[in-house]
């Protein structure tokens, strides 16, 4: 299953780049396309829009600061912990009838969280949202992957997705900033809702329903496992990065996590239909792949952690401000996912993924030369807007790097382990680097170490999923 081939330039799936243009996308595959990435940009536009606005709603809701970070961790908890299990039951059931239930459990709860009362009224209605997305993303990416055939198509497809994906993030930072000064917290999750009631009404008449042929028995042990893991986990490294490692809870669901991952691979080693095929992550394309975008994703996530914090307590943005800087940001990835599919076609998505980390890490590292100054600020807005192009051509490419030769019956258990990388990748970054800025007594100082780590593993990363990708290719 080769991604790339070396002469003549061939696109992902080894098609020669000057053979004949495919037929242009039909009017219906455009309004499937739309409604497949509103969607994911929904999800992602909830993992941000907030941000800016949970000063007010903890004044609003009577929650103090320690108690905020559950905003973000009742949310991150079944988003991340559910994946697997909800792409699966997809394949096995029928990946549209989960897809709309998750879409309309999601808009459900966003309504929810508008119109809390009280504290556990807001954490339930962001759990449900939580949930709702974790089954909205890999039914969404399965029936993406599964409506467009592998090729230009897909491809074309992948890189308007994840350029929606990197844009919902950083609208929905600017956004968050000027909803809330107009009109309050609430307007944030309104948003929410209000994008739902567009995406959801065309959506059954429009998307075709997309399942396994057989139907075998659903993993249950295996589900229990890598989902109670990936929920304490994700626990662990949420609650880390406000109060660091060495709280008692942290520590026993950080131990438990890995002890529940650990025994989830000897289940499926020994079931007849395991929730995760363990070939499949003997796949380089599929190991090698998922590494890349987990690093692009944890890396990318911190980058812009540190740097809110930069612009803020260093060099004293407003809030407004600093979401500007990262609709620059913004604007840059939507450029980047247009000529994304086109840069694969011509170079292969192996050689774009390698490549890409290697920008972002070398982009990253220029930020070392902040300092204290307000002239820093163009720099900080040039790098991190150039990093962000070469973040999403990673997205792009390792998405199309695990998927591409999947069989379909299969392409659910892939595109979950895309996603489940990706939402993994969202949440591990700002604990495990992130910490070392907040704690830190300098805070420039501090936003220097973690950006000095952040470029050595990008860097590190690309070396390895480049050799990883290029053994692979011998035997396949």
């Amino acid at each position: 299953m080769a991604i790339d081939t070396t002469t003549p330039p061939t696109t992902s799936t080894g098609t020669p780049f000057d053979s004949p243009r495919p037929p242009r996308l039909s009017t219906r595959d455009k309004l499937v396309l739309f409604v497949l990435c509103a969607a994911q940009f929904v999800v992602a536009l909830d993992f941000s829009v907030l941000n800016v606005a949970l000063p007010a709603l903890g004044t609003d809701l009577g929650m103090s600061r320690s108690a905020l970070q559950w905003a973000v961790t009742a949310f991150a908890l079944p988003s991340g912990g559910f994946l697997l299990l909800f792409g699966r039951i997809g394949d096995l059931f029928g990946r549209r009838k989960l897809f709309l239930a998750g879409l309309a459990l999601f808009g459900a709860a966003s309504l929810l969280a508008t119109l809390a009362w009280d504290p556990a009224s807001f954490l339930a209605g962001r759990a449900l949202q939580g949930l709702g997305a974790a089954a909205i993303v890999p039914t969404g990416m399965s029936l993406l992957t599964t409506t467009f055939p592998e090729g230009p198509a897909r491809d074309r497809a992948l890189g308007i997705s994840g350029t929606l994906l990197s844009l919902g993030f950083t609208v929905g930072m600017v956004a968050g900033g000027v909803l809330t000064d107009a009109f309050g917290w609430r307007s944030t999750m309104a948003l929410l809702s209000v994008f739902v009631l567009i995406v959801l009404p065309p959506a059954p008449g429009l998307l075709p329903e997309s399942r396994t042929p057989e139907r075998p028995r659903l993993d249950v042990p295996g589900a229990v496992t890598v989902t109670t893991g990936l929920l304490s986990l994700i626990y662990a490294l949420s609650t880390a990065a406000d109060h660091g490692f060495g709280r008692p809870d942290v520590i026993t669901a950080l131990v438990a996590g890995l002890l529940l991952l650990a025994a989830f691979t000897v289940v499926e080693s020994r079931t007849a239909a395991p929730l995760v095929s363990l070939p499949m992550l003997r796949r380089r394309t599929v190991a090698w792949g998922n590494i890349g975008g987990l690093v692009t994703f944890s890396m990318m996530s911190t980058v812009v952690f540190v740097l809110t914090l930069y612009f803020q307590d260093v060099l004293h943005l407003s809030a407004f401000e600093t979401g500007l800087v990262f609709g620059v940001q913004g604007v840059l990835s939507a450029v980047a996912g247009s000529l994304a599919a086109k840069v694969i076609g011509r170079f292969g998505a192996r050689r774009t993924l390698v490549a890409s980390l290697t920008g972002q890490g070398a982009l990253i590292a220029t930020l070392l030369l902040l300092n204290s100054h307000v002239w820093s600020v163009w720099l900080a807005t040039a790098a991190v807007s150039l990093a962000s192009m070469c973040h999403l051509g990673a997205i792009v490419s390792y998405g199309l790097t695990v998927t591409s030769g999947v069989p379909d019956e299969e392409q659910g258990l892939a595109t979950g382990l895309v996603t489940s990388t990706q939402q993994v990748g969202l949440t591990v970054g700002i604990p495990l680097l992130g910490v070392l800025a907040t704690t830190s007594h300098d805070l420039l100082a501090g936003v220097h170490t973690v950006l000095a780590l952040d470029a050595a593993i990008v860097l590190v990363a690309a070396v390895l999923v480049g050799l990883g990708l290029r053994r692979g290719q011998s035997r396949v």
